[in-house]
């Protein structure tokens, strides 16, 4: 009896022993499981090629299961792009699709390639390189060169004066023809990724010394103050504006109050414009300029009108897992935190609110110099602004009383008037 009583009892310890080891195994593999990086669109990874097959080549990415190469994207390579990949190869992939309809990760090797292209001369205009490449072909109104995995455009009139002398003929065929297969020392002067533009130039090359160029203009240039410059060149992320032999950037964000998607849309190649120096760094030689500093900052006026503690209206614009955005009058868009949407608990806006309904909203921050106003829906009844709230609504009437006394001012007016004419 003892004996089963111990066996029973120790059988007990055991199945109550085994609980929480279970229980710590199943948390370690969900910690495991959250600790995966997930794909995400746009991504580029790398990854190593697990199996190729005829219809698929599967690649490990570091998520759950395996990325997949295959149909239109596999049908891409050509065959000695594929007789080159091997099993435990290292490669960059593109994601496509995090998760297809079978579970798998989509993804692309030539988009990778495309993308890190474009990256890469990003980081030329940036370095000013000069890119020695090959010309592989002709339009009519240029010359088009290969840089990397990419076709660049060279405007006739961006052609070396000493080419140009070169070509003759009435055709494109005929003037240009005869230069494909020439080697070309070029610049990228516009980049363009989403419309997959890349404009480069000959006769920016002329170095002539550019580096001690550029040394000389930095030690001569002052921070804070205002020169004329001439636009050399467009990338995505700003442009780039030649100081007296040396190119300083004015990025996205530096050339204009208002929001712009490339810098094309206000500047174009050999425009002269004014900019403020804002930056100089002497040990990477890189000029810092602005042109949004010379202009007045149409936030101030707008947000002149909002005070804290305020009642307004808006439209909402945008939901977040933090929060959600309001427009308000003036074109003003302030952002209403999670923990202002209600004083119960909310996991995420869209329990409260819909993108586009009007509400509204009590003003509780305001920063001038982040251009930051912050909202609250919860406090709109807040017995805290119940003075505020009052002295606004008499003031409101008392205006309403005014406008009124003024139409009866003038009311009697019309009515002599008319009566003096009869």
């Amino acid at each position: 009896m003892d004996e089963n009583k111990a066996l029973n009892g120790q059988g007990a310890e055991n199945t109550q022993g085994d609980q929480p080891n279970n229980q710590t195994m199943a948390s370690l593999l969900e910690t495991e499981s959250l600790s995966v990086e997930l794909p995400q669109v746009g991504e580029i990874r790398k990854g190593v090629i697990a199996s190729i097959g005829t219809n698929q080549i599967l690649i490990s990415v570091g998520a759950k299961s395996e990325g997949v190469v295959a149909g239109r994207e596999l049908e891409q390579l050509t065959a000695e792009e594929r007789a080159e990949l091997k099993v435990g190869q290292e490669v960059n992939v593109f994601v496509l699709n995090p998760e297809d309809q079978n579970g798998n990760v989509v993804l692309s090797f030539k988009r990778a390639q495309e993308e890190m292209s474009w990256e890469n001369v990003e980081k030329m205009i940036v370095d000013e390189t000069v890119i020695d490449t090959k010309i592989i072909g002709f339009n009519k109104g240029g010359l088009i060169a290969a840089v990397g995995n990419l076709r660049g455009f060279v405007p006739s009139s961006q052609i070396s004066a000493t080419r140009r002398a070169q070509s003759s003929g009435d055709t494109p065929e005929q003037r240009w023809q005869k230069m494909v297969g020439q080697p070309i020392s070029v610049r990228i002067i516009e980049v363009d990724r989403e419309r997959r533009r890349l404009i480069l130039s000959e006769r920016n090359t002329n170095t002539e010394s550019r580096a001690s160029m550029k040394d000389r203009v930095i030690g001569e240039l002052e921070e804070g103050k205002v020169y004329t410059g001439r636009v050399t060149s467009l990338a995505d992320f700003g442009a780039f504006v030649n100081l007296n032999g040396a190119d300083g950037l004015v990025h996205l964000s530096e050339l204009s109050w208002d929001r712009l998607a490339h810098p094309k849309e206000i500047l174009e190649v050999g425009q002269e414009v004014k900019v403020k120096v804002i930056n100089i760094d002497r040990d990477k030689k890189r000029i810092g300029l602005s042109m949004r500093a010379l202009q007045d900052d149409p936030w101030k006026s707008r947000i002149e009108k909002f005070s804290i503690g305020q009642l307004v209206e808006g439209t909402i614009t945008r939901l977040t897992k933090f929060g959600a955005f309001a427009r308000l009058e003036g074109d003003i868009e302030g952002l209403i935190h999670i923990s202002e949407l209600s004083e119960n608990r909310v996991e995420h806006p869209k329990e409260v609110l819909k993108e586009g309904e009007a509400k509204t909203l009590r003003v509780i921050r305001i920063d001038t110099d982040q251009h930051r106003i912050g909202l609250s829906l919860r406090k709109v009844d807040s017995a805290a602004f119940a003075d505020k709230d009052f002295k606004m609504l008499t003031q409101e009437f008392r205006d309403q009383d005014e406008e009124v006394k003024e139409e009866i001012k003038e009311e009697p007016k019309e009515d002599v008037i008319n009566e003096t004419k009869e």
